[in-house]
């Protein structure tokens, strides 16, 4: 298979970028990446590292999308970007799976309008890696691509992440649960009652798993597999988990080193010190999919160094497949068949609003 990679998109490129693909190039086997960006550029940060080149081509795009573009607008001015370009070669079936770390907004709008979404499908979704603290990833859903939503949307998104669970986390019919201010049938608001009642109901024809409304304190813990929500309520819980747990890191440094007892007990807790950070570490979980597009999209943190697009191009692999894609195309359709979903337009966008951030991505 080979992983298109936007090497031009991100706080850290082009270095970052190459350096986490030239890593990734004795790792990966047979498969290839493709560096979308300008070519002298690339070139030059691939010279600086010793890599696999049999393994590692360049595609040549002279333009950037910044963080500062409008998201649709950009696409439509900027054919010649690395963005735009890698996702036209996505399209074209010149690779397999497209990574970018560039504007989120941007991704989702070019994500919709140059590869299209699965039928029946009104708006694709970003769904998020989320650390369990008793170890493994659920998956967030929607990280915030879609700050208002239907209950309908909410259908779609859990049938979507209950998918990507399953074939690419490995994950044996997934527990999907609805985000609410309360566990029973009746809380929260008109949006979330009509959403409950429309996915318990869809559940069992499509064979989800679902596990009714779940609070915020519970997510942590691993209470579902899928983490269903809109995306402004998903951006939230996504930024304040990344919030406490540096918090939580700074504490800690921070009594461990007031005096030398403390300092000795650092020293002989250094392992398990060191596997707590690497739960909330977003490195090590790669990138979030975009789902509800015709072609597997991964978007990276903004501020991914080496290691994050290293483990991006990684876990990427499993997502490339096209299984997930597949599946969800089959799981959508059924639901529009049975009737089981309330009616609604689809957004033309591709969700742009809300989607001008980095998602905790």
């Amino acid at each position: 298979m080979k992983v298109i990679l936007d090497g031009m998109g991100g706080d850290h490129a082009p270095s970052e970028i190459v350096k986490g693909a030239a890593e990734a190039s004795h790792i990966i086997g047979e498969h290839e990446i493709c560096i979308v960006g300008d070519e002298r550029r690339i070139e030059d940060e691939l010279s600086r590292h010793i890599h696999n080149r049999a393994s590692i081509s360049i595609l040549h795009a002279p333009d950037i999308i910044t963080a500062d573009d409008s998201p649709a607008k950009s696409i439509r001015r900027k054919p010649d970007s690395s963005m735009v370009k890698g996702l036209e070669a996505l399209r074209d079936g010149k690779g397999d799976v497209f990574l970018s770390a560039g504007n989120s907004g941007a991704l989702m709008s070019g994500s919709v309008m140059i590869l299209g979404r699965i039928p029946n499908i009104d708006r694709p979704a970003i769904g998020s890696p989320y650390p369990i603290l008793e170890g493994g990833v659920a998956l967030l859903i929607d990280a915030g691509a879609n700050a208002e939503c239907k209950p309908r949307n909410l259908l779609q998104f859990g049938i979507m992440g209950s998918i990507y669970a399953e074939t690419v986390f490995g994950k044996e019919h997934p527990r999907v649960g609805l985000v609410n201010m309360g566990t029973e049938k009746g809380k929260g608001s008109p949006l979330l009652k009509e959403s409950f009642e429309l996915i318990d109901g869809a559940a069992g024809s499509l064979g989800l798993r679902f596990v009714g409304n779940v609070e915020a304190r519970d997510v942590p813990v691993g209470i579902c597999d899928v983490i269903v929500c809109d995306g402004f309520v998903g951006n939230v819980i996504l930024k304040m988990t990344e919030g406490v747990g540096l918090s939580i890191m700074h504490l800690i440094r921070k009594k461990f080193t007031e005096g030398v007892i403390a300092t000795i007990g650092a020293t002989l807790l250094m392992g398990k010190l060191g596997e707590l950070k690497k739960t909330f570490d977003y490195t090590e979980y790669g990138g979030a999919p975009v789902l509800g597009v015709t072609k597997p999209v991964v978007k990276m943190h903004g501020s991914s160094d080496s290691k994050a697009v290293l483990n991006g191009i990684i876990k990427s692999l499993a997502f490339a497949d096209g299984h997930a894609i597949d599946a969800i195309t089959e799981n959508v359709a059924k639901v529009a068949e049975l009737g089981e979903a309330e009616g609604g337009e689809a957004e033309s966008d591709g969700g742009e609003a809300g989607a001008d951030n980095n998602n905790g991505q």
